[in-house]
């Protein structure tokens, strides 16, 4: 079943966000950069996706104010699998079907949400890749759904998941807002998205891609990691490579042309 609408459930929530902060804590090395720039009006994070952790991380390291929702999963079913389960009993998912067959009543959850003053984050890839300076397409929403709503996009790059390793440093970075420009058109979708691509990219062009995990951080690294591809890619290969390719060739001829 679908959730109607992400609610704060003033014990599970700071629960949750709490483990995550204990054992992610003790794991790994997290540290924030820019952290002024966390929102404390409606806004939309958009963040990269390395691993199925890294939603966890960012749960570790918000802020306690505003209240947070998350959109996902891509499941209709909020019953499948434990990430599901979990964020069902949690209450602050979005829930939405993924053959996007409920827009409009997605849009008007994502709305509500945004006028009770929460911010929502998003994985704006709605998947994983390889590298950790790769990007896949971002989907369209997160763009739509700022300018219907006329809240800023703070981009968030997050380094250092690609391989889970005990006290390796992972990085999250915190992008200048955008503020979005205009009514929903396609345009105005197509010009916002390039635009958080693009600070998505610039914010994890310096960080290196770490070596393989073995043992039991490897396995921790695939648990639950669903590899479009059907197994994590070469470094250099796969979805994530290609497009950051073609964005890069893009943009170079872009340039030469101005």
């Amino acid at each position: 079943m679908l959730l109607p609408e992400p609610q704060y459930r003033a014990f599970r929530v700071p629960l949750l966000r709490l483990a995550c902060r204990v054992v992610l804590g003790g794991l790994l090395r997290i540290r924030v950069e820019h952290p002024e720039r966390w929102a404390t009006a409606p806004a939309i994070y958009c963040f990269n996706h390395l691993n199925w952790v890294d939603p966890l991380v960012l749960l570790a390291v918000l802020p306690l104010r505003p209240h947070y929702a998350m959109f996902g999963p891509k499941e209709a079913d909020m019953h499948t699998g434990a990430r599901n389960r979990l964020i069902s009993w949690a209450g602050f998912g979005i829930a939405y079907r993924p053959e996007k067959s409920d827009l409009l009543p997605t849009t008007r959850r994502v709305g509500n949400v945004l006028g009770r003053g929460w911010v929502i984050a998003i994985a704006g890839e709605g998947r994983i890749h390889r590298g950790e300076r790769e990007l896949t397409p971002l989907a369209d929403g997160t763009a739509y759904f700022a300018l219907r709503a006329g809240v800023p996009v703070v981009p968030i790059a997050i380094n250092g998941t690609s391989w889970l390793a005990f006290r390796r440093g992972v990085r999250v970075r915190l992008g200048e807002p955008i503020r979005p420009e205009g009514r929903a058109t396609r345009p105005a979708i197509d010009a916002l998205t390039r635009q958080i691509e693009s600070a998505l990219l610039a914010m994890t062009a310096d960080f290196p891609d770490p070596p393989p995990s073995r043992g039991l951080f490897g396995r921790l690294t695939e648990w639950f990691n669903d590899w479009p591809e059907g197994h994590r890619p070469e470094l250099g290969e796969g979805d994530g490579a290609a497009y950051t390719r073609t964005l890069s060739e893009r943009d170079a001829a872009e340039g030469a042309a101005g």
